[in-house]
């Protein structure tokens, strides 16, 4: 598959940063759940146990990041 993205002029040199950088927005999300994930089945905050609060932070976060997810449309697992 051949994409071409065209932007006019160098006004929209942000824009063509953010269309080629997408992958890597996806690979950070990716990694934060992965992170949180781990608190949440391991109950490990790097290498201390984590607070209660911050089991119950981590859950929260958890739950939000997946409906953005499903609200924006998108998919980490692809």
């Amino acid at each position: 598959m051949k994409v071409t993205i065209e932007f006019d002029g160098f006004e929209e040199k942000e824009e063509l940063r953010e269309a080629l950088d997408g992958y890597k927005w996806k690979g950070l999300v990716v990694d934060l759940e992965e992170e949180l994930r781990k608190i949440t089945k391991y109950g490990f905050v790097g290498n201390r146990e984590a607070t209660e609060q911050e089991k119950d932070s981590d859950d929260l976060l958890r739950k939000e990041l997946r409906r953005l997810l499903e609200e924006w449309n998108l998919n980490l697992e692809e």
